[in-house]
């Protein structure tokens, strides 16, 4: 675990773009495992969980002829204690390849989209990302995948604990 940390910081910095680039297995080197390398061998502490879930894209009236996936994110310190936001982020997996990483929030950032003050999650709390919406440019560009939302969080002693939330997205446009 020593060399974990490090590591999710380090992959902090890149940008997203690149990150979706990056072939899977730089996430997910064990095909006989289900989670991303990232997130094994650490306790559970936080629920997280999305709705709707199933997620379907809609048509956005504020930009003829995309569309968006609406959808919240909520997440939940169910530890005990106080505990510190270390990296917020998402694999996605849309093909055959698996697990690939796709986006990742700093603290800070999570700290606004999750209206969490100084990203410190108190016990019990539920926090909210209200609009975790995803994107389409074109009906063309529609694709179903999931994404496993993920967020770190450590005690005052720096014992790390995750929380784990899969969320559905759905190719078919409701009510066509």
């Amino acid at each position: 675990m020593n060399m974990l940390l490090p590591a999710l910081l380090l992959g902090a910095t890149i940008p997203a773009i690149a990150q979706s680039a990056a072939p899977a297995a730089t996430v997910w080197t064990d095909h006989r495992r289900a989670l991303p390398d990232p997130l094994r061998r650490v306790p559970v502490g936080l629920q997280l969980w999305h709705t709707p879930n199933p997620n379907y894209p809609e048509p956005d009236p504020a930009q003829p002829g995309h569309f968006l996936w609406k959808h919240s994110t909520m997440v939940r310190n169910d530890t005990g204690q106080e505990l510190e936001i270390v990296a917020c982020g998402s694999f996605i997996w849309y093909s055959e390849a698996g697990w690939q990483a796709n986006l990742t929030e700093t603290p800070a950032e999570f700290a606004e989209l999750f209206n969490c003050p100084r990203g410190r999650l108190k016990p019990g709390a539920t926090y909210t990302f209200a609009k975790n919406y995803r994107y389409a440019s074109s009906a063309r560009s529609l694709y179903g995948g999931d994404a496993l939302w993920y967020i770190l969080a450590k005690d005052a002693s720096g014992k790390l604990y995750k929380g784990l939330g899969l969320i559905e997205t759905e190719a078919d446009v409701l009510g066509k």
